[in-house]
This record gives structure tokens, C-alpha cells and sequence, in this order.
């Protein structure tokens, strides 16, 4: 029994007590060393221990704490969003800041709404998402989200959302067909269900440009992403982008989408936006979309007691500054490499890896019962349960996660380190893995 007076994510066994942080490692009230090769969930991209930030936190909170939006902006938040809005791609140009990336995603379909109303199109009110996504736990976000084993409980609930296939060439690829040609015909399931339900009812697609926790670093073939926007355009649905996990530099650019060659409409940030030091997010949009508001009822219909924070936004934009001074989404790409080969070639041999997938320090490790035929392990042994638990003891961090072929089965472990990682570390992470899998699988 848990004698804490925490309620726990899981009440059916204690957690070690984390005391203080070393560069890539957490090390808990026993003294023991954990490699955080998962960044909790892809958050602390600069590490546990980064005076540079801690420094901003305090010098901020020595300046002013906290002041609410609808009174006056603050200089941290009016120079965080201007160092956005320079690196972001063209057109997204204002920033609406929040506390976390569920936040981030209820802003963005709420203002989607609110755009289309504005302009004179209610109608548009319908979201098309993706099966195997994962866009956050507020009802908003739950329900534009396509995993069945979150949404389970509360579909009673949810907002009715369009569901179309993800690009998951890994499983789903025709041994027929080119990855341009399966990526085309994927994409195209856009336009068939934008013409279903009704081109003058759809307001929004929404996306992760590489799915992070329910997939595993799963990223779209080539032009994929390219078809998708001019299926939005073609319809006048709004391209939002999920960049919560795979967004500031974590897949080796400062957006995701940049590698895609495409520019949404909005776009959602999080996670590495604060590296863990404070808990923020961001929606930043088109500047169309501002003006419709601007230029229309003046207000937007949406709003949280902790927009803006300060000391949150001090924080981040300590953190950015170092993303993009230090050049890190160039460095992640580097270590991205070092890191694919070093499991290619710790684990590519494994009987019970199936695929080895990803893009920069975003990896993930599909576990499969046979690797011939791709056949999962059943859901009742709950693999990646116990490679969570088993890497847990042997002093590895890493991100498992169940259902990843359907939402119901399938296992994969989402890598995700911290930028500052060194090589040294990486084979570390590499090797705590291949005695997981061994002990767990076999």
C-alpha cells in the first residue's frame, strides 16, 4: 500500500523520491544514478542541471513573479515572442502562451472555431485527425486524439472527431507501391474524408509531424506532409501542427516541420520550450487568423490565470536562447545519427526488435513476439510495463508504451535524451536496453 498522500498516475506501486539532477542523470534519495534517456517525456532537452536557466529563473523572480494578462504583458514574454516569431516559419507570427501542451492544443481549437466564425464560416466547426495520435488529456485535446486506450473512458465525453490512417510505412506499406506512392495514397484519405463529412463543415487537420508517446518516433515518408497541405489549402481547413514532443530542436530543427517543407497554420510547442525548469507552452498562429480577430470582435474567447507567466517565460527564453546560440538542432542531428547506428547495432539483431525509427534524439523501438511476421506480443503481458519497470532498476529512464500497432496492441520504448548527451552516454543507453529487452522478452 502507498502511504503517500500524493495521488499517484499508478496506485499499485511507489516510486523512487528524485532529489537533484546531474547534466543527463536524476539521482533519487538513495544515492542511485538513473540515465534520463527519455527526458521525462521529451522535456528536459538541456538537462537536469543548467545554471544558465536557473539563473533566469532567479533573477526573475527577484524582478516580478507573476502578472495577470489582462492587466499588462511582461518583458520576458514580449521578448520570448518575438524570438519565436523571428525563428518560426513564415507567417507564424503571434504567440499565445500557456502552461503545458494540452493547453496549447485547446487554444489552437478554440481559435480554429473562432476563425472560421469570425470570417462568417460557423459552420466550420469538425476536426480530422489521425488513429494512433496523441494530442493532449483536456477534453478538447482527449478528443482530437486518436488513441482508444485514453480516449476508453471518457467517450461519452468527446467532441466527434474524424479519424484517417497515420503514415506508418513500418506496418502498413504495400510491398507494391513506392514510399511516394504509399505516402500519396495515405495522405489522399484527407480529402476523401474532408468530402464526406462536407468541405463547408471541416474546420481543422491536426497532426504531430513526428508521433511521439503512442507510436514511437514515428515519422512520415517523403511528400507526405506536402500533400496534406495542399489538401488543407485546396478545402480551407486549417493545418494544425502538434509539436509538443517533437518541436525545439528535438528532431534536428528548431520545428519538425521544417523538414517536411511545409508551413501550418498553427502551430503547438511545449515540453523543450521550458527543458522542464518551468512548465510552459505555446500556440503560435498565421497572421491571418490574428487579423480575423483582430479586425472582427477584437477578443478572443479563451483564456488561463497563468498565460504568460513570467518567471515561465524568463525561463524559456533562456532556454531558447541557448537552443539557437549553441546550435543544438545542428548538434542533435550529429548525435541523432550516432545514436541510430549505436542501436542498429546493439539491437538490430534482436529477435524481438522489429523496427529502429525516428529522426534526431527521437528514437523509437518497436518489440514485436516474431520479427519476421511483425506479430506483436499479446496485450495481457504487458512488455512494455515491464521494461519500463525493468530498465527503472537497472538505472535507465526510457518511455514504453503500450498499443502502438492499433491503440490496443503492440509495444515500443520512445528514446529521447537530452541534447547535452555524450557519446559515452548514448552507448550506455544502449547497452541498459539490450539487458532490458533480454531480460524482459525472453
Amino acid at each position: 500500500m502507498n502511504n503517500s498522500n500524493i495521488f499517484p498516475r499508478h496506485t499499485s506501486y511507489e516510486l523512487p523520491i528524485s532529489s537533484y539532477g546531474d547534466g543527463c542523470y536524476i539521482i533519487d534519495n538513495n544515492g542511485k544514478k538513473y540515465l534520463d534517456a527519455s527526458c521525462g517525456a521529451a522535456v528536459s532537452c538541456l538537462g537536469h542541471s543548467d545554471k544558465s536557466v536557473q539563473e533566469a529563473i532567479i533573477k526573475q523572480t527577484e524582478k516580478l513573479a507573476f502578472a495577470h494578462t489582462s492587466f499588462f504583458t511582461s518583458e520576458p514574454a514580449e521578448e520570448l515572442a518575438n524570438l519565436l516569431s523571428k525563428n518560426s516559419p513564415v507567417g507564424l507570427d503571434k504567440v499565445y502562451f500557456v502552461s503545458s501542451g494540452s493547453e496549447a492544443i485547446e487554444a489552437s481549437l478554440k481559435l480554429a472555431k473562432q476563425y472560421f466564425y469570425e470570417i462568417g464560416k460557423p459552420k466550420k466547426h469538425r476536426v480530422i485527425s489521425r488513429k494512433q495520435s496523441y494530442h493532449g488529456n483536456t477534453l478538447g485535446a482527449l478528443a482530437v486524439g486518436g488513441n482508444i486506450w485514453r480516449r476508453s473512458f471518457f467517450e461519452d465525453l468527446l467532441l466527434e472527431t474524424s479519424l484517417i490512417s497515420p503514415c506508418y510505412k513500418y506496418r502498413h506499406q504495400d510491398s507494391s507501391e513506392s514510399e511516394i506512392q504509399y505516402g500519396l495514397r495515405i495522405a489522399n484519405e484527407l480529402e476523401d474524408e474532408i468530402i464526406r463529412v462536407g468541405p463547408e463543415n471541416v474546420m481543422a487537420f491536426i497532426a504531430e509531424p513526428v508521433v511521439g508517446a503512442t507510436a514511437g518516433a514515428l515519422t512520415a515518408v517523403e511528400g507526405y506532409f506536402q500533400r496534406i497541405r495542399e489538401i488543407c489549402t485546396k478545402y480551407n481547413v486549417l493545418l494544425i501542427l502538434d509539436e509538443v514532443m517533437c518541436g525545439m530542436g528535438r528532431t534536428g530543427s528548431l520545428f519538425a516541420c521544417d523538414d517536411e517543407k511545409i508551413i501550418p497554420d498553427i502551430i503547438t510547442i511545449a515540453k523543450g520550450l521550458g527543458a522542464g525548469y518551468q512548465p510552459i507552452g505555446a500556440m503560435i498562429c498565421q497572421n491571418f487568423i490574428y487579423e480575423a480577430i483582430a479586425k472582427g470582435s477584437g477578443f478572443f474567447q479563451h483564456g488561463h490565470t497563468y498565460l504568460g507567466h513570467p518567471v515561465a517565460c524568463a525561463a524559456s527564453l533562456a532556454v531558447l536562447k541557448k537552443l539557437i546560440n549553441n546550435n543544438f538542432p545542428d548538434q542533435v542531428k550529429e548525435k541523432g545519427k550516432y545514436l541510430q547506428k549505436n542501436l542498429e547495432i546493439t539491437l538490430g539483431q534482436n529477435q524481438y526488435i522489429g523496427d529502429i525509427r525516428g529522426r534526431g534524439l527521437f528514437r523509437g523501438i518497436e518489440i514485436v513476439k516474431n520479427r519476421e511476421t511483425k506479430e506483436p506480443f499479446s496485450k495481457d503481458l504487458n512488455i512494455a510495463g515491464k521494461i519500463k519497470k525493468k530498465a527503472l532498476d537497472l538505472g535507465l529512464i526510457c518511455y514504453p508504451m503500450q498499443g502502438t500497432v492499433d491503440g490496443i496492441i503492440g509495444d515500443h520504448i520512445l528514446i529521447a535524451p537530452p541534447f547535452i548527451i555524450d557519446e559515452n552516454e548514448i552507448d550506455e543507453i544502449s547497452q541498459k536496453l539490450k539487458s532490458t529487452i533480454e531480460l524482459v522478452c525472453n
